[in-house]
């Protein structure tokens, strides 16, 4: 079943925003919201960098954007949405959509179609491509006749958002924990404010590999494939193995440029904010190799450094600025940061078993992250599926539950089933009749499940929190397991979501809104 298809005009009234003239003060200050793109950063705005005065509205004739519309981004940026969180104003690089027909096109859903909505009479997506006023106004989107089911579409996408969401917001939490850790321990590198003694680079190597970069095939390279690395393996400061391009079958790998796990990886040639990336590779695929962008360093053994320390010390946000200053190259190219240069930088040499106890943490936490990206990437492996098939009409939307009357999106943690809770009453998680179960993770799962069950059936009317069951699961491992408890944690705690997912599906449980505490209540059905 296909949807109508329906240009964006038919929907909405389209009102385009303004800026006043910069020149006269009298318009800029306190006084109203003014958005422009780089407020659009979550999925609710009020507060703005700038505001305009109610001079400036009076004079420019400016038309305010009432609170509860969704604001779309058609040039410069195109596609960047948010809804208006109060009355507020915009510049003309953002278009206010007012729904024409409320019982036509829900709000909500409308914010999800337009991610994935195609321009008239084009296969090609909206988001990226340039758009004016007039190809703004064509945009086709996908309605289905009943606004309940776009109201179901919304609250699933928004659901699985909201996990993406706050995925990503752990993993940029860990990797904070690692920088704030970092100066706890040695202090800002460029400072030196602990008195290290400080070595040249070129005294704690060995050498400074490069590989090369021949013509590659326009595609990633196969598992059982030579491949050659991208630039983008190492610019996020985190090795991504799958950031390749495959070797010509008629081009003959040099093997010593292998790509080993324990390497440690540097960008010498990139824009100025992108130069100097440093990635430690903790494991990799094999057949994969350096190109001459990309340097290795070898490290001395007596040179009394770690190498993940070393790591985290060169992507120290002073340190690497240090280093990307040494960056140099003609008009017109990309900056690049030569061998002898680099092997100049004086950096600090903390004492080895300080720096030991460091990488152990780094470790563990980088272990981690492992884990949350790749429940990141499934989320958004699944996030793209439910997508295309909620907007070609293939999704069976009987099991989605509507959406509390009232309830609106706020923001990405408005949908995220982890919200804090009410404590629930004292209630018994059963005992297992082989222990055993408790050392495998298959035994684990079902004894998760058979817990989550007990707990909703001693629930009664109290509202159901996942992070209370979770605490109270843990809590009864450790007593059952003694000294052998096993280490619960992300995997169990996404499986418990998928369990949360279907039993609202199935109708075991229930959201609603707590208006006296203004928060997402789940609570479980009787009978």
């Amino acid at each position: 079943m296909s949807y109508p298809i329906k240009q964006l005009s038919q929907l909405c009234d389209i009102a385009i925003g303004r800026t006043p003239a910069r020149k006269e003060p009298k318009y800029w200050g306190k006084g109203n919201k003014w958005v422009s793109i780089s407020d659009l950063s979550s999925k609710v705005v009020c507060d703005t960098r700038e505001e305009i005065t109610d001079y400036a509205v009076n004079q420019t004739r400016c038309r305010v954007v009432p609170k509860g519309t969704l604001l779309f981004s058609f040039k410069l940026t195109i596609g960047k949405m948010a809804f208006s969180g109060c009355d507020l104003y915009t510049n003309e690089a953002i278009a206010a959509l007012h729904i024409k027909d409320k019982k036509e096109i829900d709000g909500g859903y409308l914010f999800f179609a337009l991610q994935v909505a195609k321009l008239l009479g084009s296969n090609q997506a909206v988001m990226g491509k340039t758009l004016n006023s007039k190809s703004l106004a064509q945009i086709e989107i996908p309605v289905p006749e009943e606004i309940d089911d776009q109201k179901r579409i919304a609250q699933l996408l928004g659901k699985v958002e909201g996990l993406i969401a706050r995925r990503k917001k752990h993993l940029q939490q860990l990797d904070d924990l690692l920088k704030s850790v970092f100066l706890e321990m040695f202090g800002d590198p460029v400072r030196n404010e602990k008195g290290w003694e400080k070595e040249p680079f070129s005294k704690l190597l060995v050498d400074i590999e490069s590989g090369k970069s021949p013509k590659c095939e326009a595609r990633q390279a196969e598992k059982d494939e030579w491949g050659v690395l991208k630039l983008g393996a190492v610019t996020s400061c985190i090795y991504k193995q799958e950031e390749n391009k495959a070797l010509p079958q008629d081009v003959n790998p040099v093997t010593k440029h292998e790509v080993k796990a324990g390497d440690l990886l540097f960008s010498r040639k990139n824009t100025y904010e992108l130069v100097a990336a440093c990635a430690y590779v903790f494991e990799t695929r094999p057949k994969l190799l350096l190109p001459d962008l990309i340097f290795r360093f070898v490290l001395r053994e007596d040179a009394g450094v770690n190498p993940i320390f070393l790591w985290k010390l060169l992507v120290a946000d002073s340190q690497r600025k240090k280093i990307q200053s040494l960056a140099a190259g003609a008009a017109g190219s990309m900056p690049n940061i030569s061998k002898a240069n680099l092997k100049q930088v004086l950096l600090p040499v903390p004492p080895i078993p300080l720096q030991n106890q460091y990488a152990t943490i780094v470790e563990m936490v980088e272990g981690l992250k492992a884990r949350y990206q790749q429940s990141l990437t499934d989320l958004e492996s699944l996030y793209a599926a439910l997508s295309q098939k909620a907007f070609k009409g293939e999704l069976d939307l009987s099991r989605v539950p509507l959406p509390a009357e009232g309830l609106e999106i706020a923001d990405e943690e408005a949908t995220d089933i982890e919200e804090q809770q009410p404590m629930e009453p004292l209630l018994e998680l059963p005992a297992p009749e082989d222990l055993a179960v408790l050392q495998t993770a298959e035994g684990r799962t079902l004894l998760l499940e058979k817990w989550l069950n007990a707990w909703l059936e001693q629930l009664g009317d109290a509202p159901f929190s996942a992070q209370a069951f979770m605490d109270a699961a843990r809590q009864r491992v450790s007593e059952l397991a003694e000294d052998e408890a096993p280490d619960w944690g992300v995997a169990e705690y996404d499986e418990l979501k998928t369990w949360v997912f279907d039993a609202l599906e199935q109708g075991r449980l229930t959201q609603g809104y707590d208006d006296a505490n203004n928060r997402v209540q789940i609570t479980a059905v009787k009978g």
